[in-house]
């Protein structure tokens, strides 16, 4: 089981690194690695999980954040009433076409790899359409918009060695373009 003190931290170059491809079959440890990183988040987002083993809630993880240069992350986003409207482990993704509109989320970004808050606006794409595979190598292309679609671009950041605050303006955090959609 994964917990906080398994989270690669800011600062460690893991996370500055592009994370290599994955072959397939995929090798078993980084199947376990796939139900690891997924079971984190289900429970990071339950309360009395979360609460007992002191895990920050997530809706995604990539492996950069648990130390392993590789091109994999698991995203878990829960709807308004708990439903789940994304859940996926994504292997070797590529963003293969984006809306011209930009999206940021009204309260800013957070990292389970970054323990400080970094006030600004990230702004990323409203509307994204991702090829990917899956654990059993399926390819796969799904389209997201909004909140899944921000979860999802954060991630593969994490996959070319970027964090989210690299994208906020340094002189004006709250910049934000004019018909930019705030998503709150």
């Amino acid at each position: 089981m994964i917990k906080m003190n398994d989270i690669t931290r800011d600062g460690n170059p893991v996370l500055r690194k592009r994370a290599e491809k994955l072959t397939f079959p995929l090798d078993p440890k980084y199947l376990k690695v796939a139900d690891e990183m997924m079971e984190y988040l289900k429970n990071s987002q339950d309360p009395k999980i979360a609460q007992k083993y002191h895990l920050r809630a997530g809706v995604g993880l990539a492996a950069p954040q648990i130390g392993l240069s590789i091109q994999m992350a698991s995203v878990l986003v829960p709807g308004p009433d708990d439903e789940i409207i994304f859940e996926e482990t994504l292997v070797n993704p590529v963003i293969v076409s984006q809306s011209v509109q930009v999206a940021a989320l009204d309260e800013g970004e957070g990292c389970l790899s970054v323990d400080k808050e970094v006030p600004g606006y990230v702004p990323r794409y409203d509307r994204i359409t991702i090829r990917y595979q899956n654990v059993e190598g399926e390819e796969k292309t799904i389209k997201l918009r909004d909140y899944p679609a921000i979860v999802c671009q954060h991630e593969i950041d994490h996959l070319k060695g970027t964090l989210f605050y690299d994208h906020i303006n340094k002189k004006d955090p709250f910049s934000i373009d004019d018909n930019a959609i705030l998503i709150g």
